[in-house]
């Protein structure tokens, strides 16, 4: 919004403040902000920022209302950006390749300068990075995992950015450690470790809550890699099934225990876990002479939403003293619905557990909870006492400084978004929303199976939101199931979605898996998606494929 303002130099204040063109004024609002406050009459500021400066605003003298009035223009900008998000009529993205990012266009340059730009253009620039960028709270975006934009969310993430803190002690961020602690607590219980002393972190994501698995896991069985690494070790295993996610490859490069020696355990055509494999593959690197450590059990893997047998897995585990972790980034929200949280039976029996509430409980990104059933393994396992931090002699109980379990020094906080959305929905409103998504993916199941043009990769009921599917164009409809009609239906789904972003309608992922061609993956996890968004895709992936 552009304001040009009528000048008054008749008062002591336009003297001390002479670069701000302003107008005391009491005005409705319209437009925008009228959807914002209808029929209300406020008081009102109107500034013209080409001549005014990041400078000028806090903590600069007389800087307030500089700071007021830019700061509710950006709000202005946020609260347009988020009626276009919920707007069905309006596009998911508006597609430029990155040459055209880097080149500028439309008068957005990314280019930095060594001379200050004025408010005016910061406001321009807040604009653009929104408008070119990824509706991904719309209706129609099924892209990732983590979807959707839940409102009180939103702003525990504003909150948190103006208390600008950090995780590392109790004096600098007192009401968060402890709200940590509460939501740590609370999803023990849920998990059913119920009064034990378990222990956890909220971490920079699901990557990173599964690497700490693994290393709390070799610090319990190996303290001496502390100290002595990797050469005091015997030559370790750990084992995760073939769907499972690429972080527990990452982890074991970046730990130094290397890829080879991720054993990937087979899976049954619906993307579980095989108990007799993994069986068989610990015995087989016993007899190689090495160590087996650690078994990753997933609870919704990325591509198919499987649940590995997670009892059968635990009677493994304790059967030859292996460490059990379950990744339920993706399928952990499933314990708060009464109806689904059977598919995850056996969890409680893990030593460790990997849940993204960012993911199926809608919390803004990013949100990762690594629980540990064992209080005290991951304070020995990171602490090094930094004595400029972790003063043993503090008028407080310093067991709330809780930096010196982390691997980080500075953590982001990460637990008050979501602590503001329980508080907001209580678990029976994050139970209301899952049940939902599995009835959305339910229903797409339903429709897939009845339409002539799509084929399902497996023909089985969803155990989560992923619904993998086909599309068949009617070249290939009459065309036998060989190699030649494989290497062409590779080719469609990359075809379609390369339309869909030129159109910028809707997005949906597609990949390869194991032996299957190209494919496209539909997961649910925005609370904006209604019935009538699957329609839509369906018919939208017709219109763009239907002459390929």
């Amino acid at each position: 919004m552009d304001f040009q303002m009528v000048c008054h130099t008749t008062n002591e204040q336009d003297h001390t403040e002479p670069r701000q063109l302003r107008q005391k004024h009491l005005c409705c609002l319209h437009g925008e902000s009228e959807d914002r406050d209808k029929g209300s009459t406020i008081e009102s500021f109107m500034t013209n920022f080409s001549n005014i400066y990041e400078s000028e605003l806090l903590p600069a003298r007389n800087g307030e209302k500089f700071t007021e009035h830019f700061l509710h223009e950006v709000v202005d900008i946020l609260l347009s950006y988020i009626k276009r998000t919920y707007d069905g009529k309006s596009k998911v993205l508006d597609f430029h390749h990155p040459h055209q990012l880097l080149e500028g266009l439309e008068g957005f340059n990314l280019e930095l300068s060594d001379q200050p730009q004025p408010l005016e253009q910061i406001l321009v620039d807040c604009r653009d990075t929104l408008k070119y960028g990824v509706k991904t709270g719309h209706s129609r975006y099924f892209n990732q995992l983590s979807s959707g934009l839940d409102i009180v969310g939103l702003a525990g993430e504003w909150l948190t950015a103006t208390a600008n803190t950090n995780m590392f002690t109790y004096e600098i961020a007192p009401v968060f450690v402890v709200m940590e602690e509460i939501l740590l607590k609370k999803m023990h219980e849920i998990i059913g470790w119920g009064e034990s002393e378990a222990d956890g972190v909220f971490s920079p994501g699901g990557s990173i809550s599964n690497l700490y698995s693994i290393l709390v896991a070799r610090y319990k069985h190996f303290p001496e890699i502390k100290a002595k690494g990797m050469a005091a070790l015997p030559d370790i295993a750990l084992f995760a099934s073939e769907h499972s996610h690429y972080s527990i490859q990452k982890a074991a490069a970046v730990l130094g225990i290397g890829t080879d020696n991720v054993v990937a355990v087979k899976c049954d055509a619906r993307g579980k876990m095989t108990p007799s494999e993994l069986e068989r593959a610990i015995l087989k690197v016993k007899r190689q002479g090495k160590v087996p450590l650690y078994i990753c059990a997933t609870a919704g893997t990325t591509v198919y939403g499987a649940f590995d047998p997670l009892a059968d897995i635990a009677d493994i585990c304790e059967k030859y003293n292996l460490w059990m972790h379950v990744d339920a980034a993706w399928g952990g929200g499933l314990l708060l619905s009464s109806r689904h949280s059977y598919k995850l039976s056996g969890i409680e029996r893990a030593n460790s557990v990997t849940w993204n509430p960012h993911k199926l409980m809608g919390v803004p990104l990013q949100c990762s909870a690594f629980l540990v059933r064992e209080k005290g393994l991951l304070q020995a396992c990171n602490q090094l006492c930094a004595g400029y931090l972790f003063q043993p002699d503090k008028q407080y109980d310093t067991a709330y400084d809780t930096g010196d379990k982390t691997i980080q020094c500075g953590r982001h906080v990460d637990v008050f978004k979501l602590w503001l959305m329980w508080r907001a929905k209580g678990t029976q409103g994050f139970e209301i929303l899952i049940n939902k998504y599995l009835e959305l993916a339910e229903y797409l199941y339903k429709e897939l199976k009845a339409r002539k043009n799509y084929e399902l990769v497996f023909d089985a009921a969803p155990e989560l939101t992923n619904v993998c599917f086909w599309y068949i164009p009617p070249s290939l409809r009459h065309i036998p199931k060989e190699p030649e009609r494989e290497k062409r239906l590779h080719q469609i789904a990359p075809k379609i979605k390369a339309r869909m972003i030129e159109e910028g309608t809707v997005m949906v992922g597609y990949q390869p898996h194991g032996d299957n061609v190209n494919f496209f993956r539909m997961v649910f996890s925005n609370p904006a998606t209604k019935k009538s968004d699957i329609d839509f895709l369906l018919e939208e992936i017709e219109r763009l494929g239907k002459d390929l």
